[in-house]
């Protein structure tokens, strides 16, 4: 059985039989966690077991777990600092920015693979403009030389530990100020205005970026429609103009920044028609059996490979983990950043 576009959220803890049955389906190809879906470290790796297990080849186990204030799991994992923290460290020492930045992706992506978890959605490379609501600390820096090379670093790190980086939220969500988890925001910049967003995105493409995600967001001067639903940003642009071959996830369609586009069947098969490749579903369990009933024979030979090379390589136990001598220094280094006063340079 081949892996199919929509990426859904299980209910509980453990999975119930509609659970079950969803995952088998052939439309269904991954799966995200919650913070309502973690008990303990034991229970959740039970459960990722019991999701990977559900079908061959198994599915891809996904997690929005960035640091700061998004991170799911938190009681036996390592609390990870905000982007902006690792921005600040290297506004003081560039070099220490770099490190902690490679060193927090690494021990992230660590921990979740030795518990079988595929991938995080990390970094956000959005620029901090100060603007937006949902953004904020979780930008690295508003100077985009800063953000590549902090993304790149971070990226970098989890790949170390076997993990496949997801930068977000593309082409850029810090400029506006709405959240468009509960509004639409519109960005009315043209794209020339628009090339320090997607300088993070360029770097990190040529650095061999594996997947994106796509903004919520209107860009109003370029296309009518958010960018995820655009085949200008992702066909045009993302694919075409900036060489892009991973996979392209949807931000959450049940947001209220994809509404615009319609119910949710219609939101599924525009996304797919602009050119995404994962369809993110969360917290809507029956629109999740709409577009199933929807989509029947939707599947895409090429997005099944690109979603096929985001799992996880093989990493370490979670004993043998915290037993290395790489966990030790990591987490020591994260330790004594998240204790460091908050330190600002002086403007």
């Amino acid at each position: 059985m081949t892996l199919g576009p929509l990426m859904i959220d299980v209910q509980g803890t453990t999975l119930t039989e509609e659970d079950r049955e969803l995952l088998a389906h052939p439309l269904v190809g991954a799966v995200i966690l919650f913070t309502r879906n973690f008990e303990s470290v034991e229970q959740l790796q039970q459960l990722v077991a019991d999701i990977r297990a559900a079908r061959s080849p198994p599915l891809l186990v996904t997690v929005d777990h960035e640091g700061g204030r998004v991170q799911r799991f938190r009681k036996g994992f390592t609390v990870l600092p905000s982007m902006r923290m690792i921005g600040r460290q290297y506004d003081l020492d560039p070099q220490a920015g770099r490190l902690l930045a490679r060193q927090c992706g690494w021990l992230m992506a660590a921990e979740l693979r030795a518990v079988g978890i595929d991938m995080s959605f990390a970094p956000c490379v959005d620029l901090d403009y100060g603007a937006s609501s949902v953004i904020g600390d979780r930008a690295f820096h508003r100077d985009p030389r800063v953000v590549s090379e902090l993304a790149i670093a971070f990226m970098g790190g989890m790949r170390e530990a076997g993990m496949a980086a997801c930068a977000k939220h593309y082409p850029g969500h810090g400029f506006v100020v709405p959240d468009s988890h509960v509004a639409m925001p519109v960005d009315r910049r043209p794209l020339v205005d628009m090339e320090e967003d997607l300088t993070p995105y360029r770097r990190l493409i040529d650095n061999g970026l594996p997947s994106v995600m796509a903004a919520h967001v209107v860009f109003t001067e370029v296309d009518d429609k958010p960018a995820g639903f655009s085949r200008r940003w992702l066909q045009s642009e993302l694919r075409g103009r900036l060489g892009f071959d991973g996979a392209i996830f949807t931000d959450d369609l049940s947001m209220a920044g994809a509404k615009v586009i319609g119910d949710m069947p219609a939101r599924a098969k525009a996304a797919l028609a602009a050119g995404c490749d994962v369809l993110s579903l969360c917290n809507d369990r029956q629109g999740v059996l709409q577009v199933i009933d929807s989509l029947r024979g939707s599947e895409d030979p090429l997005s099944q490979v690109r979603m096929a090379r985001l799992h996880g390589k093989p990493g370490l136990s979670r004993e043998a983990l915290y037993a290395s001598r790489d966990w030790q220094t990591c987490e020591g280094a994260v330790k004594g950043c998240m204790e460091r006063p908050d330190l600002r340079l002086n403007s």
